[in-house]
């Protein structure tokens, strides 16, 4: 084990070498994984924490920064952290999900090597295998635009960072155990805000502007945020500045992240932060405490109540737009990218579905329901090992047949510019990601999708993220420029309908096998299954 302060050392060191040499500043994180006692809901729970906290770490960094994380597993079964909205460029092997990444055993160790390639924004990492996403294990990341990189809003006078989701009593070994069982969860029991039930807190001065970074890292419901008697300035989703927009609350998707600004232009006392479930038929609210530091009178008045309409939720995912003369991470405007005059080569149509499967409940998409192999896809690819995987697995277009079991894999080819089409045809709000790119939101509306839709499509200033919700009964289109060579997950944020086989892997493919489009597998790999016992040296 290092030592902390030769770490931190060492982090001085290589950060000032890089500098003055013109690379990319490193920063380094030594983490430990191990079970723990918390009481989030005020019953003694086994969580996991990472450094003995819950949540973990929150990972700060600058675009370009290259991070190194080096994770010691002390937990008594296989684990795996993986990177919500980091897009890992040219580098699926760091993504730590099982699709790339052989899992960390038990008492050992693997160092993460991560660099925040072109990306700003609000994010959070998570456990990606078993259930473990239901004991804890996540943390908050956020990426700030470089110095010289004009941001398209005052520097705020602090910037919180808010870690909400919906939570169980149940033991996640108990949950994961009635899934494996062939059986659904109960509803959650409670609302976490950066893992409280109630109690977080979060000081300001009166008069002054404060960033908030949400993200939903819960398993399965859509919150509302909102501030009492505050408005929300919404100014970036994802790595993206939008439309600066002000709401009274905010809808946030399980998976999603936005950031807000709010201005304390209140009388100076407490005020209440209310997070609630939207579209569930049991309503669970948390709430934290807004604490001006001059104040003079303790919580008081009712909770601010939240939307109770769906069309509320889809006019406001309407309105959330980027900010075309914004910079990104780079020096020129969001908007100098014309996404809406490129030509789609390929239109992928998404339906989910659920159903028995051997008498055991599984969901799937166009009718395949995701079964992991006995070997990571990306290890199999790269050393050419066959029978793990067949790419063109899973169809194009929902087939309407029977569900059935995969390891399902779609191709596409490098710099294919395709449209996805994600199609809800049951009764509950569904939430999608792609890891290793954002995609523009270019429609959603209710009902089935057709060619005629297109018309409708925002092809100007739409949302550019990794996360989509899809609303009951309805559909949401997005485009993706695939950019980006590597085996990367599609799955809903639905975490029981992931773990019972929501997912898929999307093969992009560069037949040149450049170092140039894709870098060499990490020499510290993990090996396991049928990838046991090579080499990852040339």
């Amino acid at each position: 084990m290092v030592h902390k302060s030769a770490l931190f050392c060492l982090s001085v060191f290589v950060y000032v070498i890089a500098t003055v040499n013109g690379e990319d500043p490193y920063r380094f994180f030594d983490w430990k994984v191990t079970y723990g006692d918390i009481y989030p809901l005020g019953v003694k729970q086994q969580g996991i924490l990472i450094n003995g906290q819950f949540p973990g770490p929150e990972i700060y960094s600058v675009t370009n920064d290259n991070l190194i994380i080096n994770v010691h597993n002390h937990l008594s079964e296989p684990f795996l952290i993986s990177w919500n909205g980091v897009q890992q460029r040219r580098n699926s092997y760091q993504d730590g999900v099982y699709g790339t990444t052989c899992p960390i055993p038990p008492g050992k160790n693997f160092t993460y090597i991560l660099q925040m390639k072109d990306q700003i924004g609000s994010f959070y990492y998570f456990p990606s295998l078993a259930f473990h996403k239901a004991a804890g294990g996540f943390g908050a990341i956020k990426i700030l635009s470089r110095p010289l990189i004009p941001v398209p809003f005052p520097e705020p006078a602090g910037d919180f960072s808010v870690l909400i989701g919906d939570w169980y009593k149940i033991n996640h070994h108990k949950l994961k155990a009635v899934l494996d069982n062939g059986h659904r969860l109960p509803s959650p029991d409670g609302i976490l805000i950066n893992g409280h039930g109630s109690g977080a807190s979060f000081t300001v001065d009166q008069g002054k502007t404060y960033r908030f970074r949400i993200s939903n890292v819960g398993l399965q419901n859509s919150l509302n945020f909102r501030i009492q008697g505050h408005k929300l300035k919404l100014v970036e989703v994802e790595g993206t500045h939008t439309v600066q927009t002000t709401y009274s609350s905010l809808d946030v998707h399980v998976g999603q992240s936005y950031s807000v600004l709010v201005t304390m232009d209140q009388p100076a006392r407490d005020f209440y932060i209310a997070v609630s479930t939207r579209f569930s038929s049991k309503l669970l609210t948390s709430t934290a405490t807004l604490h001006y530091s001059n104040s003079a009178g303790k919580l008081s008045g009712p909770i601010p109540g939240g939307p109770t309409t769906i069309d509320w939720s889809l006019n406001q995912a309407r309105s959330v737009r980027t900010n075309l003369t914004a910079s990104g991470p780079r020096p020129n405007p969001q908007g100098s990218y014309h996404y809406g005059m490129i030509n789609i080569s390929r239109t992928i149509r998404l339906a989910s579905s659920h159903g028995q499967v051997d008498g055991k409940q599984r969901y799937a998409v166009n009718s395949v329901s995701f079964k992991p192999a006995d070997t990571p896809l990306k290890l199999a690819d790269y050393f050419k090992i066959g029978g793990v995987f067949r790419v063109g697995s899973i169809p194009d277009s929902p087939t309407g047949g029977q569900m059935y079991l995969d390891t399902s894999v779609m191709g596409a080819d490098f710099r294919a510019f395709i449209e996805i089409v994600f199609e809800n045809r049951e009764n509950i709000v569904q939430s999608w990601h792609l890891d290793g790119y954002n995609f523009w939101v270019v429609g959603l509306d209710g009902g089935s999708w057709t060619p005629a839709s297109r018309n409708q499509y925002n092809l100007k200033d739409a949302v550019s993220r990794s996360t989509t919700q899809v609303y009951p009964k309805s559909w949401t289109a997005i485009y993706v420029a695939l950019d980006n060579v590597g085996m990367w997950n599609v799955r809903t944020e639905y975490w029981a309908r992931q773990y019972l086989g929501q997912q898929f892997y999307l093969r992009v493919y560069s037949p040149v096998e450049s170092i140039r489009d894709e870098y060499p597998i990490p020499k510290n790999a993990l090996l396991c299954g049928r990838a046991s016992g090579r080499t990852t040296r040339p």
